[in-house]
């Protein structure tokens, strides 16, 4: 059996170490689980925010759980969302955990959660109760569908916002069932949404000095990732068609099988579109007589389609990305997940390199898409294990020593006995 492909990843590349952090001295104290509140608080802490994770002492964020796959005993998912933070545990149904919480709290400038309706409420770690102390602090909630009303009492998941957005309903080809999008995308963009409004929020801070409350709604998210295509509806009144692997408007725009491997085009425009046809695949008839304009081909669209695959079976797919490229016609090879981050591509990016993890050894690590040429990200240090930081936030943090932290743990309220750092 070969070596798994983690064993060939190259060390990240590293930052100037001279260079500042963009969120350098922003503290955030994150009560957040599984992905889009962890993917908001690392984001925050890929730009230098010191982000202490507050997981519960058995078991933590139910994210961990998710395995297989997993490595060195840590769920893939978990590693994934959790870069860059300083972990620890707290029970925050105790006296003690919650008095622990308040002192972070009071030390931070952001504080991020998204438990289920009513869970901050009777930990008394709500906005209102909160803002009252610590009126600088910014606030994100994030839900399923806002905090007001019957909405409110739902649970949110990925799937679940997808299916009630009409997301879902745009996906797929036509006639068959809606299909849900493969990556959990309503996740990972409302973690996206919650890190601009909290960065919004603090610039706002710098003008007059206060914080306020932030809300993200998966459901308000999953209905902005359906795009322009609702629009339709709105004025017309008719659903916008499932239409698979191309466009409703546009004929060369889809997937085509070549000799080899499938590729997919994207002729957006008539520039483009003329380009294919004329200088790639050199069939000039195929934008003129009935094929001359686009609302033509679009009538035409079975026999074009038909005539341009026919045109790109000929040839394998290397041989049509090179000569596309070279003349300017938007195309991309159809790949899978292995061939996509083995490619040339992602390695002339940079965007995979293997990072240090206590128990798994190293663990892999996808490079942000962000790039800051004088204030770059800071350098990838792998999600912490369950409480690895405990001690050392305890310590440096709220100025705890010895005895105190042996207290807290003979009382369970950092979790079972454990060993000494």
């Amino acid at each position: 059996m070969s070596a798994p492909p983690i064993a060939s990843l190259p060390p990240p590349r590293l930052r100037a170490a001279d260079a500042p952090l963009p969120l350098a001295g922003v503290r955030v104290v994150d009560f957040s689980h599984f992905l889009s509140g962890p993917y908001c608080t690392q984001i925050l802490a890929d730009f230098g925010a010191e982000v202490w994770k507050i997981e519960k002492p058995h078991g933590g964020d139910d994210f961990r759980s998710h395995k297989p796959p997993d490595l060195g005993g840590e769920s893939l998912g978990y590693l994934w969302t959790n870069r860059n933070k300083k972990g620890l545990t707290l029970d925050l149904y105790s006296e003690a955990g919650r008095a622990l919480a308040w002192e972070l709290i009071e030390r931070a400038d952001v504080l991020v959660e998204n438990f289920s309706a009513g869970v901050m409420q009777r930990l008394g770690l709500d906005f209102e109760t909160v803002s009252k102390r610590h009126p600088r602090l910014i606030y994100c909630s994030i839900s399923a569908a806002g905090r007001e009303g019957e909405l409110a009492q739902r649970v949110g998941f990925d799937p679940i916002a997808q299916a009630e957005s009409g997301l879902m309903a745009l996906n797929g080809h036509p006639g068959a069932d809606p299909v849900v999008v493969g990556s959990p995308i309503i996740d990972i963009t409302t973690g996206m949404m919650a890190a601009n409004a909290v960065q919004a929020a603090l610039l706002a801070r710098q003008r007059d000095g206060l914080g306020q409350l932030v809300e993200v709604a998966m459901l308000d998210q999953a209905a902005q990732m359906a795009g322009y295509r609702p629009m339709s509806y709105l004025v017309t009144g008719q659903e916008p068609p499932r239409v698979g692997n191309s466009s409703p408007v546009v004929v060369a725009i889809g997937m085509f099988a070549t000799a080899t491997s499938p590729l997919y085009l994207c002729c957006a425009n008539e520039r483009s579109y003329q380009r294919l046809v004329r200088d790639v695949l050199n069939r000039p008839d195929l934008a003129e007589g009935e094929y001359a304009e686009p609302r033509q081909r679009a009538r035409h669209r079975d026999a074009l389609r038909q005539a341009l695959q026919e045109a790109i079976a000929a040839q394998p797919r290397e041989h049509w990305l090179r000569v596309m490229r070279a003349a300017g016609v938007p195309v991309g090879a159809v790949r899978s997940a292995g061939e996509a981050l083995t490619s040339d591509d992602v390695r002339e990016r940079g965007l995979l390199s293997a990072i240090p993890h206590p128990t798994a050894g190293q663990v892999p690590n996808l490079a942000p898409p962000y790039r800051l040429s004088r204030t770059p990200v800071a350098d990838p240090k792998a999600a912490p294990t369950l409480g690895q930081h405990t001690d050392e936030v305890l310590r440096q943090v709220l100025g705890l020593g010895d005895e105190a932290i042996q207290a807290l743990i003979d009382q369970g309220v950092l979790g079972t006995q454990r060993e000494r750092p």
